[in-house]
């Protein structure tokens, strides 16, 4: 089938038009003080939506550090098993290890263990954002939920407190 000259000319004319008239938009990071403005409310109305924006804000960090640590994590233990000496692959081998997950998280240098619940992980966080006095623009929420999670769950506590 051929297409005549001025109908090709319209339908490209018509995808470019399209093509500019949509918007593109970037990927813009949260900030820690917009995120703090949410989780204020977590406290009072945890059912809320700004109350509900904190919660998965910080349930979607934490499962995507889980994630994304796992799989830096068996990709680095890969990389490593072809590096290492026998002695090392057979320290390496006999020790206790814990799950993937568990593995993972001290690349992320939290560990949240398996009995910490949501709850408690919000709480902290969200106590934590509202204590603050200042929080300045340029601070972008991620860094300050990292920090927190650092803080108050360090990779040193997960035996402990799987085995509570």
């Amino acid at each position: 089938m051929k297409m005549h000259k001025p109908l090709k000319l319209l339908i490209i004319s018509i995808i470019a038009l399209i093509s500019i008239g949509q918007k593109v938009i970037a990927f813009e990071p949260l900030s820690a003080k917009e995120l703090a403005s949410h989780c204020v409310a977590y406290a009072e109305t945890p059912e809320s939506l700004d109350a509900q924006f904190c919660i998965r804000y910080i349930q979607g960090f934490s499962d995507g550090a889980i994630a994304t640590n796992t799989q830096v994590m068996l990709n680095a233990e890969a990389e490593k098993k072809t590096k290492e000496t026998f002695t090392e692959r057979a320290m390496r081998t006999r020790k206790s290890r814990g799950t993937k997950q568990e593995r993972a998280l001290q690349y992320a240098e939290f560990c949240l263990g398996k009995t910490i619940k949501l709850k408690e992980i919000v709480s902290k966080v969200a106590k934590n954002l509202e204590q603050r006095k200042k929080i300045e623009d340029s601070i972008l929420a991620h860094a300050v939920v990292y920090g927190i999670l650092k803080q108050e769950y360090p990779c040193q506590n997960i035996t402990t407190k799987n085995n509570e």
